[in-house]
């Protein structure tokens, strides 16, 4: 803050709840920090994947972040995790680093959430 002068960090979460027990099963957890939302993880169980869900999550997180001014997301994902979830809803890979175990890498997407024109992403 002393540098910028903005104090605008606020955690950011989209939780998914047992309709049932409402205990939290899964979800998105991150923050929204001069200009940016920050991903730093994102939850489903098995069960739970493959109808939409997920994608609604990350919808949901990314409206907010529009909401709250941020102009682009960044996150990372391990190669063999979700790429290719998030390439597939507009993310795209702007870096990879190795690590391990061997051949695995971890992979850094961004996705702008406004346009050139200032219009919702």
């Amino acid at each position: 803050m002393r540098e910028t002068g903005i104090d605008d960090r606020r955690p950011l979460a989209v939780l998914a709840r047992d309709p049932e027990s409402k205990r939290v099963v899964g979800g998105l957890s991150g923050r929204t920090s001069l200009g940016l939302l920050f991903v730093d993880l994102f939850y489903l169980p098995a069960g739970l994947r493959g109808a939409g869900l997920g994608s609604e999550i990350l919808r949901q997180a990314e409206e907010e972040a529009r909401r709250r001014g941020c102009r682009a997301g960044v996150l990372y994902t391990i190669s063999f995790q979700a790429p290719a979830f998030y390439v597939a809803r507009g993310w795209r890979v702007f870096g990879e680093v190795p690590c391990d175990p061997p051949g695995t890498s971890r992979v850094f997407l961004t996705k702008e959430l406004y346009d050139a024109t200032g219009d919702l992403g």
